[in-house]
């Protein structure tokens, strides 16, 4: 009788080899995988640090883009018998509407920038004294080593390197008015070019429903945003011109402005204005006194305001907002902060519609519910790809 040659299990050994090359295989393509992965993202965020100025410009375009889109899209449906507006006029008087608000609030801005940067100068020595004055209680030597520490500090410097910054605001509003303007001319035909590059009207639909929640989302937000920052800013001017302070404008205008900076711009507001009344005043007790108010209005517009006008238009996660501050603070600045709200709820949304995506979406949300409104209450949406 013949014998086998191969001894018991000798062919799952031979194989074992193979499976084992095979493995290894995935796992270098795995890496590969991932590397190409980091490599692309590094060039991601090169790109977004090195265009920073010409992409917050276009950014902001969008917003106010988005804002009037739908006042534009209502005014051309208005008619007066057999007269209506044409949607082209409409857009134009936009245009110029959006350019001459942002001339006027670059201007304004400018001019009160260069007011507090000039007068500044005269405060410089009592600015000194009233910084100081704030750690008396801590002893004669903490507080003599404060007043060294504020000497070393080259206040003109940064007086200079603020007022430069204020004039790139008049080049970033040029340039926010021109995307405004191309935008409107290229909605004209958006529709019939997402129809076409999509191939399928459906599909064209679903990506505009898409974007139209984005917009009605944000728009929501810098709506209520801009209410209840100018009822913050307005409280606060008339506090500082009440009591006497110089800077009152500017107070105010600081106040309105970095509240928008979600989470920690009311408190970085409070912190300056009360700085501003300590360096005037040199007295701890009436600065004090002034945090207390911008305090309580501060809490009183945003912690109860904001929440009833707001209700669920958001419902983005408070982690996810401090990390995308922190990401788009990081890459673009203060001006980054500003916009960090608008692109977290663009990027939930869009999340959303992707199945692949959607762990993303959950965890940007507040209560884990993504869905917009069209969706919340119509099942689980449908994926745009």
């Amino acid at each position: 009788m013949a014998r086998d040659v191969n001894p018991p299990g000798t062919g799952h050994e031979a194989a074992r080899p193979a499976a084992a090359a095979a493995g290894r295989h995935g796992d270098g393509h795995q890496l590969q995988n991932w590397l190409l992965g980091v490599i692309a993202l590094g060039i991601v965020l090169t790109m977004l640090v090195q265009a920073r100025f010409l992409l917050i410009s276009l950014v902001v375009a969008i917003i106010l883009f988005s804002l009037t889109a739908d006042a534009i899209h209502a005014i051309a449906r208005l008619r007066l018998g057999p007269l209506h507006i044409p949607r082209w006029l409409a857009s134009v008087v936009a245009v110029v509407l959006i350019s001459s608000g942002l001339m006027t609030l670059s201007a304004i801005v400018v001019s009160e920038v260069n007011t507090v940067l000039s007068t500044a100068l005269a405060y410089t020595a009592q600015a000194e004294a009233g910084l100081a004055e704030l750690f008396g209680w801590m002893g004669e030597d903490v507080q003599a080593a404060v007043v060294a520490a504020i000497r070393t500090i080259d206040f003109g410097g940064y007086l200079r390197a603020a007022a430069g910054q204020a004039g790139n605001i008049l080049s970033a509003t040029v340039l926010i008015i021109l995307f405004v303007g191309f935008l409107f001319v290229e909605r004209l035909w958006f529709d019939t070019k997402l129809r076409n590059l999509t191939g399928d009207a459906e599909r064209a639909e679903r990506i505009e429903e898409i974007i139209g929640s984005i917009m009605r989302r944000v728009n929501r937000y810098l709506l209520v945003k801009t209410l209840v920052s100018l009822l913050t800013g307005a409280l606060v001017y008339l506090l500082m011109r009440g009591l006497g302070f110089q800077f009152a404008e500017a107070s105010g205008i600081l106040t309105f402005v970095l509240n928008y900076i979600p989470n920690v711009g009311s408190i970085v507001a409070t912190i300056l204005v009360t700085l501003i009344a300590q360096v005037q005043a040199v007295e701890p007790a009436t600065a004090a006194a002034v945090f207390v108010a911008v305090t309580a209005v501060q809490f009183a517009v945003g912690n109860v305001m904001d929440p009833i006008l707001m209700g669920r238009a958001l419902r983005l996660s408070s982690f996810g907002i401090l990390l995308s501050l922190a990401f788009w603070g990081a890459v673009w600045g203060v001006p980054g902060m500003f916009l960090s709200v608008p692109i977290m709820v663009a990027i939930m949304i869009v999340c959303s519609h992707v199945p692949m995506l959607r762990p993303m979406a959950v965890i940007l949300s507040r209560e884990g519910l993504p869905e917009d409104e069209g969706v919340a209450g119509g099942g689980p949406p449908a994926a745009a790809g």
